[in-house]
């Protein structure tokens, strides 16, 4: 778990920790890659529509076992709770972050956790890898 300032500066520090701590563990690079996206994109949702924790920060953790790797951000909260858009043929901002998490991780939502196995999919503001 790390404690990160809620700016945008801290999506980097994220992605880098985590990658580097399942590099060391002998992860496979395409689950690092994958639970490098879903931390990436779900601490820019939280940055982007989320508060900060009372402390002023955000919180990203993980937990690895054989057949998984969990990853969570913790925030402040919002007025709404997360949900994964469909974007329109006129929409500037691509598919979108909880889009992306959607389709890559095993399930998710608010408060759940987001899941990637070996093989395959994710979950947010908490998500299995």
């Amino acid at each position: 778990m790390v404690l990160l300032p809620y700016a945008p500066s801290s999506v980097a520090v994220a992605r880098q920790r985590l990658s580097t701590d399942l590099q060391d563990s002998g992860v496979f690079t395409a689950a690092i890659d994958d639970a490098v996206l879903v931390v990436s994109e779900l601490l820019s949702n939280a940055l982007r529509h989320a508060h900060p924790l009372p402390s002023g920060m955000v919180r990203v953790a993980w937990l690895r076992s054989d057949d998984h790797i969990e990853v969570a951000v913790s925030d402040g909260g919002a007025a709404t709770e997360p949900r994964a858009g469909r974007p329109t043929l006129s929409s500037l901002g691509g598919p979108g972050g909880l889009g992306i998490v959607e389709y890559v991780a095993e399930s998710w939502g608010c408060g759940t956790t987001a899941t990637r196995r070996p093989c395959g999919r994710f979950c947010p503001r908490q998500a299995k890898v």
